[in-house]
């Protein structure tokens, strides 16, 4: 969408953590972000955008994954991993027992699970990246979701940015709020770039937070 609305300006992904992310909207290297929230919102402007469902990561022979979904309560015996670039805010106590390591990444957690080491809980997409063919991963019913929103600086929109925000929320082109433009840039004025940060899980390349 953002190429038929505007064909002269470049849209450049910056894959990030969420953390890494945070810094680049706020020192101005990027304009906005997609990323998981709660985030500290100091000096930002943030817009909710969906929830994703949150998934138990198993091997597939494991009894979970002959179920279509399953709860929290069906992980109560079982060794569930938590890496250190966790994202989920769990308001009580967290499934399943502890196990004896904390993996430093979801990618790092995802090999101990197809080791056998335990189980693990993720929101859907990052199951989904860290796809393997030896692991399946099934919905938790009662498992907190995990929310993604848009972030960019709390400053006034240039006219750009309001374009890229009502891109993001579903705007039409006709819509009240989307600014006009000239699709054809001034003779001698190269075409702008914008840049947004696209959510991952911790893999690092780049500048990179999910």
């Amino acid at each position: 969408m953002w190429a038929e609305r505007r064909p002269h300006v470049s849209l450049e992904l910056v894959t990030a953590t969420t953390d890494e992310a945070l810094e680049l909207i706020r020192t101005g290297a990027v304009d906005a972000a997609v990323l998981r929230l709660p985030i500290d919102r100091t000096g930002l402007h943030t817009i909710p955008l969906y929830t994703e469902t949150t998934v138990a990561v198993v091997p597939k022979e494991h009894v979970v994954a002959a179920t279509e979904e399953a709860t929290v309560a069906d992980l109560a015996d079982e060794i569930v991993l938590r890496p250190q670039d966790d994202t989920l805010a769990w308001p009580g106590d967290l499934p399943g027992r502890s196990a004896a390591i904390t993996p430093a990444t979801t990618a790092a957690a995802i090999e101990l699970v197809a080791a056998g080491v335990g189980l693990l809980v993720v929101p859907q997409s990052l199951a989904r990246l860290h796809h393997r063919r030896d692991l399946v991963y099934r919905p938790l019913t009662d498992a907190p979701g995990s929310g993604v929103g848009l972030a960019w600086p709390d400053a006034e929109n240039t006219d750009l940015m309001e374009e890229f925000i009502g891109i993001v929320r579903g705007r039409t082109v006709n819509s009240s709020r989307t600014p006009r433009r000239d699709a054809t840039p001034a003779p001698g004025r190269p075409a702008p770039t914008k840049k947004s940060t696209a959510r991952r899980a911790p893999a690092r390349r780049g500048t990179h937070r999910r």
